[in-house]
Parts: structure tokens; sequence; C-alpha cells
């Protein structure tokens, strides 16, 4: 059959499904149709491209072609030009270019251009629901490879002298922990995919398993060769994550099918299969042995970590648990070798047992930036590259505060450390640390008592209550920081918050709570004039904290721009604000809540905080 001369590529991660892609391929199917372009082009469903403030996405290929936002009306101009007449429409691209500019291509986009693809390197290339398209591209010849050609030991070995290090948060040397689990006592072992992404922003794993679910069952599988006496794995998905979790069934099935799964695998003799444990949303099962007791039927509560999980993991045998991003690292590793994935990043692994950091590295990056998305850069890049060559610099032009690293138990980096290169060792040395990859961006417009005080809300919340330390320390501190964001701190406060921290890193049984003070850890250190000001001066530099703040009405903005709107009025529900329509209005301080309506509605911005 002869090929398509074009591909329309429809991003269907779950970013542009919510913003109605499905609607853009059925538009594209009913205009190819109409034009009889069914031989000409085909349309595919492909996961997340990365740029999720772009989408809708489409990218027509072999062009390379990048459409942008795009809606069921653009459809039949973008094919009767584009896929008819061979001419892309500029406005409908990513930052249309000037009139004499050549039409740019998707490698030509900073957001694409500064990326390095190993774990995401079928990012919108695949139909991630055909196992035929995951195979076009490569996959399975590692596992061929494996099979066929290496010894587990082989295998082994090359992941460890890779560097690969966990993917996950802990970042331990992932070599290293196949081989314990190798040399672990057991004739039934297992390994396991953490896919329980549960952090704030963070949607790192979800796409991956949305747009290459193969990549993470081939690097399960060689990992259950390598460390032998492995005949099942689990992937165990967090419910919120329906799209992923039928991704990955499918494509369980489909591997099955082509005897990638099951028995006497590539008539080897090895036998394999992967199971689906669909988990209830708590954030504590992303904890390993939180996660197993719960593939086990058992409430997800972490247990003490003096017996290791390659020892005694899932239902007490030995265990090997990996994430998503981890297990899609090794089907690359063992096709371009070790030597090639180490001579990425930092680090030397002949003399580290750790290897330094290497590799490549997917974050999520959110927050005040111009391209929010998932991206995936090489290990040792600087903060101040992510945020403004990838992520396209700060919104409105504002200034860059500072950047979260690590999810909700990672620390807040300032400003005056945005050139710190990007890996396990030196993230830690700040205060922060990897974590899954959640990277979150802030402004001057932030105030970093409330935000930290937003990370240890959700972790309190998310605390399973086993020991006391997290249960109950973690509660001990949000109260003080409510406290300090409605102007009731004392100076004390501040001391307290650093015993506290230091006592719950120290004792808690698990690493929710081992590292959910590091917000407010990190504030304290980097930003202690903000929490000065909210507990000497009573106010929020940022003019965020509301019960901080002081609210006025520009007697002239009201009256001559505004003509006395009477909006503001209508909207408070303390009945705060006085006058009369179409004359000036006041705001009475003794019954102001500070509740920041008025505010809010104001349309000619008469109203003034301090």
């Amino acid at each position: 059959m002869k090929p398509f001369r074009l591909q329309v590529m429809v991003c269907a991660g779950t970013g542009c499904v919510s913003n109605h892609s499905t609607e853009i391929k059925a538009a594209l199917d009913k205009e190819i149709a109409k034009h009889k372009l069914e031989h000409e082009a085909e349309v595919v469903y492909t996961g997340c491209n990365g740029f999720c403030g772009a989408g809708p996405i489409v990218v027509v290929q072999p062009d390379g072609i990048f459409y942008q936002l795009l809606k069921p009306a653009d459809v039949a101009h973008l094919v009767e030009e584009h896929l008819l007449k061979g001419r892309p429409v500029k406005k409908l691209m990513y930052t249309p270019p000037a009139e004499k500019t050549p039409i740019p291509k998707m490698s030509d986009i900073p957001f694409f251009a500064d990326q390095t693809l190993i774990a995401l390197r079928n990012r919108g290339m695949i139909d991630p629901e055909k196992i035929d398209d995951y195979i076009a591209r490569g996959g399975y010849r590692a596992l061929a490879k494996v099979l066929t050609e290496m010894t587990p030991d082989q295998v082994l070995n090359e992941i460890k002298a890779s560097g690969l290090r966990g993917r996950g948060g802990g970042g331990f040397p992932t070599g290293i922990k196949w081989e314990s689990c190798k040399r672990s006592h057991g004739d039934t072992k297992y390994v396991i995919c953490n896919a329980d992404e549960g952090d704030p922003g963070a949607f790192m794993d979800r796409s991956i398993i949305e747009g290459d679910p193969h990549a993470v069952i081939e690097g399960m599988i060689i990992g259950a060769y390598a460390i032998e006496k492995v005949r099942q794995g689990y992937i165990y998905v967090r419910m919120e994550y329906p799209l992923a979790i039928k991704r990955f069934q499918i494509a369980i099935q489909h591997a099955r099918e082509y005897g990638l799964l099951g028995a006497n695998i590539f008539d080897t003799g090895f036998d394999f299969d992967i199971f689906v444990r669909r988990g209830a949303g708590a954030f504590v099962c992303g904890e390993s042995t939180a996660l197993m007791a719960s593939v086990e039927g058992k409430p997800g509560e972490p247990r003490a970590k003096y017996v290791h999980t390659v020892e005694k993991g899932l239902w007490d045998c030995p265990t090997c648990l990996n994430n998503v991003e981890t297990w899609a690292n090794v089907p690359q590793i063992v096709l371009k070798g070790a030597k090639w994935f180490s001579s990425i990043g930092t680090g030397d692994v002949s003399t580290d047992a750790w290897g330094g950091s290497k590799g490549t590295k997917v974050f999520s990056v959110a927050g005040k930036v111009n391209n929010t998305g998932l991206v995936e850069v090489p290990m040792g890049i600087t903060l101040r590259d992510i945020v403004y060559k990838v992520a396209g610099g700060i919104r409105d032009g504002k200034k860059f505060k500072a950047v979260q690293t690590g999810g909700p138990s990672g620390g807040f980096i300032p400003e005056s450390l945005i050139d710190l290169p990007v890996d396990y060792e030196e993230l830690t040395k700040v205060g922060s640390m990897m974590g899954s990859g959640g990277m979150v961006v802030c402004d001057e417009e932030n105030c970093m008592v409330d935000m930290a005080k937003y990370f240890l809300a959700f972790t309190q919340a998310e605390s399973c209550g086993k020991c006391t330390p997290c249960r109950e320390g973690t509660k001990r501190m949000l109260d003080i920081l409510d406290r300090i964001t409605v102007g009731e701190g004392k100076e004390e406060d501040l001391l307290v918050l650093e015993d506290l921290s230091n006592a719950i890193i120290e004792s808690s049984l698990c690493a929710l709570g081992g590292s959910a003070p590091n917000p407010v850890l990190t504030t304290l250190k980097y930003f202690r004039e903000e929490y000065e000001a909210h507990v000497k001066d009573k106010k929020c530099p940022a003019h965020v904290c509301r019960k901080l703040l002081t609210f006025t009405i520009d007697e002239k903005i009201c009256l001559e721009i505004g003509h006395g709107c009477d909006v503001c009025k209508k909207h408070c529900t303390d009945g705060a604000i006085i006058g009369e329509k179409k004359n000036v209005h006041y705001i009475d301080p003794m019954k102001c809540g500070k509740c920041g309506a008025c505010y809010d509605v104001c349309n000619f911005k008469a109203i003034h905080v301090e």
C-alpha cells in the first residue's frame, strides 16, 4: 500500500482532550473525506506533545509544522491550504513569523529546540494505542537484543554502568537496586512500576504513559529478565488517570497478543506478565512500602525501612520498584549503550558509586512562565535555561522570584541561585530536591509565606497519620503559618517553625513526613524578610495575604472614570462600601472584612491595595 504523503498528528493527551482535541480530529476526518484526501493524508491520535499551554495541538508531518490553540472552525481552512495546496497557515501557527521569515518548523520553536528526548523520544510521533507504531520506531528491539544476545548479568551491568538513577524522587542508583533484588533470597520476585503521581502540578508520568506506554512495558520486561525469578510485574496507577489506565491496558493486551508478555517470550523459556492495579488517590501511596501494601489490598501506610523492599517487599518477596520515567529510559540504554547515556549529564560513574546525575530529566513546568508544559532536558542544565529558554521567561514581563522543585516536598530556590545546575546533588545542597520532576515558577506577585503554607497544607492533608511527628507536627506548623498570614504571628513563631521542621525530618517514618517541612525551611532561609514583614509589620509585601491588606478607593478614578458604577458596593458582603450610584464611594475600614471582592470586580482600577 502506498504510504501517506502527510500525517496529521492530533494531540490526545489529557490536556488537549480536555480542550476538545477530539472535535478537532472529527473535523479533520470530515474535511479530508470531503476533499477525497484519504490516500494522501492520515489523521493520527498521539500522546502529549508537552507544550500544554498551546493546546489543542496539531503537527503536520513530515513537514514539522506546529499548529496551536486550534478550534474546529479552523480545520476547513487548514485542510484546504496546507493539505490540499501545500501552503502552511501562518495565522494558526505558534508565534506567526514576520512576512519575510521562512515558515518555522516545530524543531525551530525554542520550547522544543532546547530539549533532549530519551524518555519522551516518541512524544507526538506515534499512536499510543497501536503497538505497530511503537515497533516502527524501534520499539522492542532492546528486548529482542536482551533475550537473544545478553545474559541477565550483562543487562544488569549495562544499567549500572549507565549511571541511571531513580526518577521518582529518591534518586537511588537503578542498577544497584536491581542487583540487590537479584541477590536477595527467594524463588518468587516482583517488579513494580510506580505511576501513583500525586504532586500538585506534576504530570510527567501521566504524559509518558498516555503517549508511549510500551516504552514502560519494555523496560519492565528487561528489568524482570535481568533480576531473574520474576514472573509478574505490577503497574500501580492512580484512579484519577483514566486515560493512562486505558492506554496501559490496551498496550498490555497488544503485547500479550504479540507474544511479548506471557509464557515463553521469544521462545527463550522466559515467562513474565504485567497487571495494572489502581490506586485510590492517596499521595502517601507514592512511597514504596505504602504502595505495596495498597497492591496487597491493605491500607496504604508505610512501614519502617530497617528491612528493604528488595529483600521483603510485595507479599514479603524481593521486589524492585521504579517509577514510570525510570523504566522508560531502560530500552534506550540497552540499545545505545551505557557509555552513550552516561555521556549526558554530570558526575563520573567510574569514580562514584552513585554516578552523579546522568541522562535527562523530565519536568512539568508550571506557574508564572509563558510556556507551561512538559520538558525533557539534560541533567546539569541551569534553572535559568529552563525558565528563560525552554519555558519562555516570566509572564507579563514580571520579575522572577523563585522556583520550587521536587513537588510539595521540595524547596524554593531564589533568584540569586538561578544559575544553579539542575542535578540531584546541587538541588539537595540548597535545600530542595529533584523529586519526581515538578517545577513551579514564582514571580514577584507570589507571597512565599503563602506558598509554603499551600504546599504544607497539601502534605499535612495527605499524611496517613501512622506516625506522630508527621501527623501532629505538620498540623502544628500549619496552624502557625495560618496565624502568620492573618496578622497574628509572633517573632518566636519563626524559631518554633524551624525546630518543628527539624524534629519532623529526623523522626518521621517515611519520606512524606521527612520532606514535608522543606517548603517552610527554604522560604525561611531565603525569604525570611517576608516572614518578618508578616509578623512585625503585619503586612504582606506581595499583596497576597488579604487579611494583612488595606483597601481604599481612589475618589478621582471612581467618579471621573467609573462614574460611581456601584459594582463594588453590590459585591461587598460586609456592607463596608458607602456611597450612592453615580457618586464617590468609600470603604469603611472598621467594617471591611478584607475579602478583596471589591478589588476583583472593579473594572476601572479604582481600588488600591496597601
